[in-house]
């Protein structure tokens, strides 16, 4: 990872879901069966045992939080988000014990901006975070593919022309589908069983404009 470079740094990735809590990203109580007795310790989730093993660290660690607005993230990040915000200082937190962020801690969190969930970030995380919006690129495409002999380029006209079709940036067809080295086999399936049900899906009462996009329709262009 570019963050990391050559250093020491590590990352790691957790996945948000509507069912993660801050008992997972902080600390919480969790029931353990000790010697035949049930004990109720307060153990650190994922973040804090993050933070921990990023102190023995020089480099710049990196945890990548996918699906970021899946979750409810203000009762999910609890006094995270003072921290965020402050990140030289340290906080007292609900389980009693002080924590602070080590300074070579970074987060990225990923999220699909087509999701209705988008709602979830407020303004109070949003200035916390420096947002950055990825669009289809297709040199990404054009590089990937120099290894693999692949010629890109009609499949780079047909995702531009059904890009313009769908005309909504937040739905556009993006390259990692075609991240694959064996994309000359596999682009058939690809097409068939991911591109063209989501093109049903999003044209689902303009289903002319779907037929334009059939492989049968555009594999001779690819």
């Amino acid at each position: 990872m570019y963050l990391i470079g050559g250093s020491d740094g590590f990352s790691e990735l957790v996945q948000f879901h509507p069912a993660y809590s801050y008992e997972d990203f902080i600390q919480g109580i969790r029931p353990q069966s000790q010697d035949g007795q049930l004990t109720y310790p307060l153990l650190p989730g994922s973040f804090l045992k993050f933070c921990k093993e990023a102190e023995y660290h020089q480099g710049t660690c990196v945890l990548i939080i996918d699906e970021i607005n899946r979750a409810n993230l203000a009762q999910v990040f609890g006094e995270l988000m003072y921290l965020l915000e402050y990140r030289d200082r340290e906080i007292l937190l609900a389980g009693a014990n002080r924590f602070r962020i080590p300074k070579n801690v970074r987060i990225i969190g990923t999220m699909n901006t087509a999701d209705r969930s988008i709602a979830n970030i407020d303004h109070a995380l949003r200035r916390r975070f420096a947002f950055i919006e990825l669009r289809p690129n297709y040199e990404v495409l054009r590089s990937y593919h120099q290894k693999t002999g692949f010629l890109v380029e009609g499949l780079i006209n047909i995702l531009e022309q059904l890009n313009q079709a769908i005309a909504d940036k937040n739905y556009e067809i993006g390259i990692s589908f075609f991240l694959t080295d064996n994309l000359r086999e596999d682009i058939e399936d690809i097409w068939r069983m991911e591109i063209e049900p989501y093109l049903e899906e999003y044209f689902f009462n303009q289903l002319k404009k779907v037929d334009e996009f059939r492989w049968d329709k555009i594999k001779d262009q690819v």
